[in-house]
Protein backbone atom coordinates (compact mmCIF):
# COMPACT_ATOMS: atom_id res chain seq x y z
CA UNK A 1 0.00 0.00 0.00
CA UNK A 2 1.42 3.37 -1.10
CA UNK A 3 1.90 6.00 1.53
CA UNK A 4 0.36 9.45 1.25
CA UNK A 5 3.74 10.92 0.43
CA UNK A 6 4.13 8.77 -2.70
CA UNK A 7 1.29 10.49 -4.61
CA UNK A 8 3.12 13.82 -5.24
CA UNK A 9 6.08 11.84 -6.56
CA UNK A 10 3.82 9.80 -8.83
CA UNK A 11 2.12 12.95 -10.10
CA UNK A 12 5.49 14.55 -10.89
CA UNK A 13 6.53 11.45 -12.83
CA UNK A 14 3.34 11.51 -14.88
CA UNK A 15 3.79 15.21 -15.67
CA UNK A 16 7.39 14.62 -16.75
CA UNK A 17 6.30 11.79 -19.05
CA UNK A 18 3.55 13.95 -20.55
CA UNK A 19 5.96 16.83 -20.98
CA UNK A 20 8.47 14.57 -22.70
CA UNK A 21 5.86 13.54 -25.23
CA UNK A 22 5.33 17.10 -26.43
CA UNK A 23 6.87 17.99 -29.77
CA UNK A 24 10.26 19.68 -29.45
CA UNK A 25 10.13 23.39 -30.15
CA UNK A 26 11.87 24.37 -33.41
CA UNK A 27 15.10 26.30 -32.91
CA UNK A 28 14.80 30.06 -32.82
CA UNK A 29 16.23 32.22 -35.59
CA UNK A 30 19.14 33.08 -33.31
CA UNK A 31 19.79 29.40 -32.56
CA UNK A 32 19.68 28.51 -36.25
CA UNK A 33 22.13 31.28 -37.03
CA UNK A 34 24.45 30.27 -34.17
CA UNK A 35 24.57 26.70 -35.43
CA UNK A 36 25.38 27.82 -38.98
CA UNK A 37 27.93 30.38 -37.82
CA UNK A 38 29.75 27.70 -35.81
CA UNK A 39 29.65 25.24 -38.72
CA UNK A 40 31.02 27.40 -41.53
CA UNK A 41 34.52 28.80 -42.08
CA UNK A 42 34.23 32.59 -41.85
CA UNK A 43 36.70 34.52 -43.99
CA UNK A 44 37.17 38.32 -44.01
CA UNK A 45 39.29 39.33 -47.01
CA UNK A 46 40.39 42.79 -45.91
CA UNK A 47 41.80 43.77 -42.51
CA UNK A 48 44.37 46.55 -42.27
CA UNK A 49 47.19 46.48 -39.73
CA UNK A 50 49.55 48.83 -37.93
CA UNK A 51 53.01 47.39 -37.19
CA UNK A 52 52.96 49.07 -33.75
CA UNK A 53 50.51 46.36 -32.69
CA UNK A 54 52.87 43.48 -33.47
CA UNK A 55 55.49 43.88 -30.76
CA UNK A 56 56.39 41.84 -27.67
CA UNK A 57 54.52 44.26 -25.40
CA UNK A 58 51.58 45.33 -27.62
CA UNK A 59 50.10 42.71 -29.90
CA UNK A 60 46.99 40.90 -31.11
CA UNK A 61 46.88 38.47 -28.19
CA UNK A 62 45.47 41.45 -26.27
CA UNK A 63 42.03 43.00 -26.61
CA UNK A 64 43.35 46.20 -28.15
CA UNK A 65 41.28 49.10 -29.41
CA UNK A 66 41.76 47.72 -32.93
CA UNK A 67 38.70 46.33 -34.66
CA UNK A 68 40.48 43.02 -35.19
CA UNK A 69 42.65 41.09 -32.76
CA UNK A 70 42.61 37.52 -31.49
CA UNK A 71 40.21 38.05 -28.55
CA UNK A 72 37.69 39.80 -30.81
CA UNK A 73 38.07 37.16 -33.54
CA UNK A 74 37.46 34.44 -30.96
CA UNK A 75 34.49 36.25 -29.43
CA UNK A 76 32.80 36.88 -32.79
CA UNK A 77 33.66 33.62 -34.49
CA UNK A 78 35.80 35.16 -37.25
CA UNK A 79 38.05 32.33 -38.40
CA UNK A 80 40.23 33.77 -41.17
CA UNK A 81 41.53 37.33 -41.56
CA UNK A 82 43.39 38.49 -44.64
CA UNK A 83 45.87 40.95 -43.13
CA UNK A 84 46.85 43.68 -45.55
CA UNK A 85 50.25 44.92 -46.62
CA UNK A 86 49.09 48.42 -47.55
CA UNK A 87 51.23 51.27 -48.84
CA UNK A 88 49.87 54.67 -49.83
CA UNK A 89 50.62 56.17 -53.23
CA UNK A 90 53.66 58.43 -53.66
CA UNK A 91 55.82 59.64 -56.53
CA UNK A 92 56.71 57.26 -59.34
CA UNK A 93 60.43 57.45 -58.61
CA UNK A 94 63.23 55.22 -57.35
CA UNK A 95 63.17 57.06 -54.03
CA UNK A 96 59.41 56.61 -53.66
CA UNK A 97 59.61 52.91 -54.51
CA UNK A 98 62.44 52.32 -52.02
CA UNK A 99 60.56 54.00 -49.17
CA UNK A 100 57.38 52.09 -50.01
CA UNK A 101 59.28 48.79 -50.18
CA UNK A 102 60.50 49.29 -46.62
CA UNK A 103 56.95 49.96 -45.44
CA UNK A 104 55.69 46.80 -47.14
CA UNK A 105 58.55 44.77 -45.69
CA UNK A 106 57.68 45.90 -42.16
CA UNK A 107 54.08 44.72 -42.59
CA UNK A 108 55.05 41.34 -44.00
CA UNK A 109 57.42 40.94 -41.03
CA UNK A 110 54.68 41.93 -38.56
CA UNK A 111 52.24 39.29 -39.83
CA UNK A 112 54.91 36.59 -39.77
CA UNK A 113 55.93 37.66 -36.26
CA UNK A 114 52.34 37.26 -35.01
CA UNK A 115 52.00 33.77 -36.47
CA UNK A 116 55.50 32.44 -35.81
CA UNK A 117 56.69 34.16 -32.62
CA UNK A 118 53.96 36.01 -30.73
CA UNK A 119 51.05 33.55 -30.85
CA UNK A 120 51.79 30.45 -32.97
CA UNK A 121 49.57 28.36 -30.67
CA UNK A 122 46.55 30.58 -31.50
CA UNK A 123 47.01 31.65 -35.13
CA UNK A 124 48.84 30.33 -38.17
CA UNK A 125 49.67 31.68 -41.63
CA UNK A 126 47.99 29.96 -44.58
CA UNK A 127 48.84 30.26 -48.27
CA UNK A 128 46.31 27.73 -49.61
CA UNK A 129 42.71 26.83 -48.85
CA UNK A 130 43.91 23.43 -47.60
CA UNK A 131 46.26 25.08 -45.09
CA UNK A 132 43.49 27.43 -43.93
CA UNK A 133 41.09 24.56 -43.28
CA UNK A 134 43.80 22.50 -41.54
CA UNK A 135 44.64 25.33 -39.14
CA UNK A 136 40.94 25.87 -38.44
CA UNK A 137 40.52 22.16 -37.70
CA UNK A 138 43.37 22.46 -35.19
CA UNK A 139 41.40 25.14 -33.35
CA UNK A 140 43.56 28.05 -34.50
CA UNK A 141 42.69 31.32 -36.14
CA UNK A 142 44.08 31.82 -39.63
CA UNK A 143 46.03 34.71 -41.15
CA UNK A 144 46.37 35.17 -44.90
CA UNK A 145 48.14 38.03 -46.68
CA UNK A 146 46.89 40.46 -49.31
CA UNK A 147 48.83 43.38 -50.79
CA UNK A 148 46.92 46.62 -51.29
CA UNK A 149 48.82 48.60 -53.92
CA UNK A 150 51.68 47.10 -55.92
CA UNK A 151 53.44 50.47 -55.83
CA UNK A 152 56.25 49.19 -53.48
CA UNK A 153 57.25 46.64 -56.14
CA UNK A 154 58.64 49.45 -58.28
CA UNK A 155 59.37 48.37 -61.84
CA UNK A 156 61.02 45.03 -61.05
CA UNK A 157 58.48 42.33 -61.86
CA UNK A 158 60.58 39.72 -60.05
CA UNK A 159 59.37 41.30 -56.82
CA UNK A 160 55.96 39.68 -57.34
CA UNK A 161 57.67 36.35 -56.78
CA UNK A 162 59.41 37.74 -53.70
CA UNK A 163 56.01 38.80 -52.35
CA UNK A 164 54.59 35.37 -53.19
CA UNK A 165 57.35 33.69 -51.20
CA UNK A 166 56.49 35.93 -48.22
CA UNK A 167 52.91 34.67 -48.33
CA UNK A 168 51.05 37.21 -50.48
CA UNK A 169 48.13 35.58 -52.25
CA UNK A 170 46.40 38.62 -53.69
CA UNK A 171 47.71 41.95 -54.97
CA UNK A 172 45.97 45.08 -56.24
CA UNK A 173 47.81 47.11 -58.87
CA UNK A 174 46.73 50.54 -57.58
CA UNK A 175 45.23 52.31 -54.58
CA UNK A 176 44.15 55.94 -54.23
CA UNK A 177 46.30 57.44 -56.96
CA UNK A 178 47.68 56.21 -60.28
CA UNK A 179 50.56 53.75 -59.90
CA UNK A 180 53.21 52.61 -62.35
CA UNK A 181 50.96 49.64 -63.14
CA UNK A 182 47.44 51.00 -63.28
CA UNK A 183 45.13 53.98 -63.12
CA UNK A 184 43.14 54.36 -59.91
CA UNK A 185 39.41 54.79 -59.43
CA UNK A 186 40.25 58.22 -57.98
CA UNK A 187 40.79 59.50 -61.54
CA UNK A 188 37.01 59.80 -61.83
CA UNK A 189 37.17 62.91 -59.64
CA UNK A 190 39.09 64.98 -62.20
CA UNK A 191 39.10 62.76 -65.33
CA UNK A 192 42.89 62.83 -65.36
CA UNK A 193 44.39 59.47 -66.29
CA UNK A 194 47.95 58.25 -66.56
CA UNK A 195 47.58 55.05 -68.60
CA UNK A 196 43.95 54.90 -69.76
CA UNK A 197 43.70 51.67 -67.78
CA UNK A 198 46.78 49.51 -67.40
CA UNK A 199 50.31 50.49 -68.33
CA UNK A 200 52.41 48.06 -70.37
CA UNK A 201 54.11 47.14 -67.09
CA UNK A 202 50.66 46.51 -65.59
CA UNK A 203 49.74 44.13 -68.41
CA UNK A 204 52.94 42.18 -67.75
CA UNK A 205 52.09 42.16 -64.05
CA UNK A 206 48.76 40.45 -64.81
CA UNK A 207 50.63 37.66 -66.60
CA UNK A 208 53.16 37.37 -63.80
CA UNK A 209 50.47 37.04 -61.13
CA UNK A 210 48.71 34.39 -63.23
CA UNK A 211 52.02 32.52 -63.55
CA UNK A 212 52.72 32.63 -59.82
CA UNK A 213 49.23 31.88 -58.50
CA UNK A 214 48.52 35.30 -56.99
CA UNK A 215 44.89 36.46 -57.12
CA UNK A 216 44.45 39.80 -58.90
CA UNK A 217 42.46 42.29 -56.80
CA UNK A 218 40.42 44.89 -58.72
CA UNK A 219 38.99 46.85 -55.80
CA UNK A 220 40.93 50.11 -56.26
CA UNK A 221 41.98 50.35 -59.94
CA UNK A 222 40.00 52.40 -62.47
CA UNK A 223 37.00 51.06 -64.34
CA UNK A 224 38.97 50.78 -67.59
CA UNK A 225 41.86 49.03 -65.81
CA UNK A 226 39.39 46.57 -64.26
CA UNK A 227 37.88 45.72 -67.65
CA UNK A 228 41.35 45.25 -69.13
CA UNK A 229 42.41 42.92 -66.30
CA UNK A 230 39.26 40.86 -66.75
CA UNK A 231 40.07 40.57 -70.43
CA UNK A 232 43.75 39.69 -69.95
CA UNK A 233 43.69 37.32 -66.99
CA UNK A 234 43.74 33.58 -67.59
CA UNK A 235 42.64 33.02 -63.97
CA UNK A 236 39.62 34.18 -61.93
CA UNK A 237 39.89 37.63 -60.35
CA UNK A 238 38.66 39.04 -57.04
CA UNK A 239 37.43 42.38 -55.76
CA UNK A 240 38.69 42.07 -52.18
CA UNK A 241 36.52 44.87 -50.75
CA UNK A 242 33.94 46.45 -53.05
CA UNK A 243 30.15 46.64 -53.26
CA UNK A 244 27.46 47.24 -55.90
CA UNK A 245 27.54 50.56 -57.74
CA UNK A 246 23.88 50.19 -58.72
CA UNK A 247 22.97 50.62 -55.04
CA UNK A 248 25.67 53.15 -54.12
CA UNK A 249 27.22 55.24 -56.87
CA UNK A 250 30.81 55.38 -55.64
CA UNK A 251 33.87 54.89 -57.84
CA UNK A 252 35.10 52.21 -55.45
CA UNK A 253 32.11 50.01 -56.27
CA UNK A 254 31.60 47.81 -59.33
CA UNK A 255 28.90 48.52 -61.90
CA UNK A 256 26.75 45.82 -63.48
CA UNK A 257 28.93 45.44 -66.57
CA UNK A 258 32.02 44.87 -64.45
CA UNK A 259 30.14 42.46 -62.19
CA UNK A 260 28.81 40.39 -65.06
CA UNK A 261 32.28 40.16 -66.59
CA UNK A 262 33.64 39.16 -63.18
CA UNK A 263 31.04 36.39 -63.04
CA UNK A 264 31.99 35.21 -66.53
CA UNK A 265 35.64 35.26 -65.44
CA UNK A 266 34.74 32.94 -62.53
CA UNK A 267 35.73 35.50 -59.92
CA UNK A 268 34.17 36.84 -56.73
CA UNK A 269 33.27 40.27 -55.32
CA UNK A 270 33.75 40.59 -51.57
CA UNK A 271 31.00 42.95 -50.38
CA UNK A 272 32.56 45.51 -48.02
CA UNK A 273 31.21 46.89 -44.74
CA UNK A 274 32.38 50.44 -45.49
CA UNK A 275 29.54 52.92 -44.80
CA UNK A 276 30.25 55.30 -47.70
CA UNK A 277 30.25 52.39 -50.17
CA UNK A 278 26.92 51.00 -48.93
CA UNK A 279 24.54 53.96 -48.64
CA UNK A 280 25.93 57.38 -49.53
CA UNK A 281 22.88 59.41 -48.47
CA UNK A 282 22.52 57.68 -45.13
CA UNK A 283 26.28 57.86 -44.49
CA UNK A 284 26.51 61.54 -45.41
CA UNK A 285 23.59 62.51 -43.14
CA UNK A 286 25.04 60.55 -40.24
CA UNK A 287 28.58 61.88 -40.83
CA UNK A 288 27.40 65.51 -40.94
CA UNK A 289 25.61 65.03 -37.63
CA UNK A 290 28.49 63.11 -36.02
CA UNK A 291 31.29 65.49 -36.96
CA UNK A 292 31.00 67.52 -33.78
CA UNK A 293 30.61 64.41 -31.63
CA UNK A 294 33.70 62.81 -33.15
CA UNK A 295 35.73 65.87 -32.21
CA UNK A 296 34.26 65.90 -28.70
CA UNK A 297 35.02 62.21 -28.28
CA UNK A 298 38.58 62.64 -29.57
CA UNK A 299 39.17 65.55 -27.19
CA UNK A 300 37.89 63.53 -24.23
CA UNK A 301 40.24 60.66 -25.16
CA UNK A 302 43.18 63.01 -25.68
CA UNK A 303 43.79 62.05 -29.31
CA UNK A 304 43.97 64.05 -32.54
CA UNK A 305 41.03 63.86 -34.93
CA UNK A 306 41.13 64.55 -38.67
CA UNK A 307 38.53 64.65 -41.40
CA UNK A 308 39.14 62.55 -44.49
CA UNK A 309 39.67 65.77 -46.46
CA UNK A 310 42.77 66.41 -44.33
CA UNK A 311 44.53 63.19 -45.36
CA UNK A 312 46.33 64.67 -48.37
CA UNK A 313 48.36 66.90 -46.04
CA UNK A 314 49.15 64.25 -43.41
CA UNK A 315 52.21 62.07 -43.05
CA UNK A 316 51.93 58.28 -43.21
CA UNK A 317 52.59 58.16 -39.44
CA UNK A 318 49.78 60.65 -38.72
CA UNK A 319 47.35 58.64 -40.85
CA UNK A 320 48.34 55.40 -39.11
CA UNK A 321 47.87 56.98 -35.68
CA UNK A 322 44.48 58.35 -36.72
CA UNK A 323 43.31 54.98 -38.07
CA UNK A 324 44.35 53.29 -34.83
CA UNK A 325 42.47 55.81 -32.68
CA UNK A 326 39.46 55.97 -34.99
CA UNK A 327 37.51 52.94 -33.67
CA UNK A 328 37.68 54.17 -30.05
CA UNK A 329 36.64 57.68 -31.03
CA UNK A 330 33.74 56.50 -33.16
CA UNK A 331 32.54 54.02 -30.53
CA UNK A 332 32.44 56.75 -27.89
CA UNK A 333 30.72 59.17 -30.28
CA UNK A 334 28.12 56.51 -31.19
CA UNK A 335 27.43 56.04 -27.50
CA UNK A 336 26.91 59.80 -27.15
CA UNK A 337 24.59 59.84 -30.18
CA UNK A 338 22.58 56.95 -28.77
CA UNK A 339 21.03 59.24 -26.18
CA UNK A 340 19.94 61.82 -28.77
CA UNK A 341 16.60 61.45 -30.49
CA UNK A 342 17.59 63.64 -33.45
CA UNK A 343 20.59 61.51 -34.51
CA UNK A 344 20.19 60.15 -38.07
CA UNK A 345 20.42 56.34 -38.35
CA UNK A 346 23.82 54.79 -39.02
CA UNK A 347 24.60 52.54 -41.96
CA UNK A 348 24.04 49.04 -40.59
CA UNK A 349 24.16 45.31 -41.26
CA UNK A 350 20.84 45.44 -43.12
CA UNK A 351 22.33 47.95 -45.59
CA UNK A 352 25.32 45.65 -45.99
CA UNK A 353 23.21 42.58 -46.73
CA UNK A 354 21.13 44.64 -49.19
CA UNK A 355 24.27 44.67 -51.35
CA UNK A 356 24.76 40.94 -50.92
CA UNK A 357 21.14 40.40 -51.99
CA UNK A 358 21.63 42.55 -55.09
CA UNK A 359 24.91 40.89 -56.06
CA UNK A 360 23.57 37.37 -55.57
CA UNK A 361 20.54 38.16 -57.72
CA UNK A 362 22.71 39.68 -60.48
CA UNK A 363 25.69 37.32 -60.66
CA UNK A 364 24.78 34.31 -58.52
CA UNK A 365 25.58 32.91 -55.10
CA UNK A 366 28.91 31.47 -56.32
CA UNK A 367 30.45 34.88 -57.01
CA UNK A 368 29.80 36.89 -53.83
CA UNK A 369 31.70 37.10 -50.54
CA UNK A 370 32.23 39.22 -47.43
CA UNK A 371 34.85 41.71 -46.24
CA UNK A 372 35.03 44.39 -43.55
CA UNK A 373 37.93 46.79 -44.28
CA UNK A 374 38.36 46.84 -40.49
CA UNK A 375 41.10 49.09 -39.17
CA UNK A 376 41.10 50.80 -42.56
CA UNK A 377 37.84 52.73 -42.35
CA UNK A 378 35.33 49.88 -42.41
CA UNK A 379 32.75 49.07 -39.77
CA UNK A 380 28.98 49.54 -39.59
CA UNK A 381 26.31 49.40 -36.91
CA UNK A 382 26.00 45.76 -35.94
CA UNK A 383 29.40 44.80 -37.38
CA UNK A 384 31.65 47.42 -35.88
CA UNK A 385 34.48 45.00 -35.12
CA UNK A 386 35.33 41.31 -35.30
CA UNK A 387 33.51 40.55 -32.04
CA UNK A 388 30.19 41.26 -33.82
CA UNK A 389 30.82 38.98 -36.80
CA UNK A 390 27.89 36.72 -35.90
CA UNK A 391 25.43 39.53 -36.66
CA UNK A 392 26.16 39.20 -40.38
CA UNK A 393 25.26 35.52 -40.30
CA UNK A 394 22.12 36.32 -38.30
CA UNK A 395 20.94 38.81 -40.94
CA UNK A 396 21.65 36.32 -43.73
CA UNK A 397 19.58 33.65 -41.95
CA UNK A 398 16.82 36.19 -41.34
CA UNK A 399 16.67 36.74 -45.11
CA UNK A 400 16.40 33.06 -45.91
CA UNK A 401 19.94 32.11 -46.95
CA UNK A 402 20.68 28.42 -46.39
CA UNK A 403 23.71 27.01 -44.58
CA UNK A 404 25.29 26.13 -47.93
CA UNK A 405 24.66 29.66 -49.25
CA UNK A 406 26.23 31.17 -46.13
CA UNK A 407 29.20 28.80 -46.34
CA UNK A 408 29.88 30.11 -49.86
CA UNK A 409 29.42 33.76 -48.91
CA UNK A 410 31.60 33.50 -45.79
CA UNK A 411 34.64 32.25 -47.66
CA UNK A 412 33.82 29.19 -49.73
CA UNK A 413 33.70 31.20 -52.94
CA UNK A 414 36.90 33.08 -52.19
CA UNK A 415 38.83 29.92 -51.36
CA UNK A 416 37.47 28.25 -54.50
CA UNK A 417 38.90 31.14 -56.54
CA UNK A 418 42.24 30.78 -54.76
CA UNK A 419 42.29 27.08 -55.66
CA UNK A 420 41.53 27.85 -59.31
CA UNK A 421 44.15 30.60 -59.50
CA UNK A 422 46.75 28.23 -58.12
CA UNK A 423 45.65 25.51 -60.56
CA UNK A 424 46.15 27.94 -63.47
CA UNK A 425 49.63 28.69 -62.12
CA UNK A 426 50.53 25.00 -61.98
CA UNK A 427 49.32 24.55 -65.54
CA UNK A 428 51.21 27.66 -66.68
CA UNK A 429 54.43 26.51 -65.04
CA UNK A 430 54.03 23.01 -66.53
CA UNK A 431 53.69 24.53 -70.00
Amino acid sequence: MRSYYQFPLLLCSVLLIIGGCKEAQPPSLDEQARAIHDAVLTVDTHVDINVRNFTDSVNYTQRLGTQVNLPKMEEGGLDVAWFIVYTGQDTLSAEGYAKAAENARSKFDAIHRLCETIAPERIGLATTSEEARKLHAEGKKVAMIGVENAYPIGTDLSQFEAYYKQGARYVSLAHNGHSQFSDSNTGEADSVWLHNGLSELGKEAVKEMNRLGIMIDISHPSREAVLQMLELSRAPIIASHSSARALCNHSRNLDDEQLLKLRDNGGVVQTVAFPAYLNTEKNDARSAYMRTLWQEAADSLGVTWYNRSDFASLTEAQIEAFMEDRPRVRALADEMAGSRSDAPPAVDVADFVDHIDYLVKLIGIDHVGISSDFDGGGGIKGWSDASETFNVTLELVRRGYSEEDIRKLWGGNLLRVLDEVQAVARSWQAD
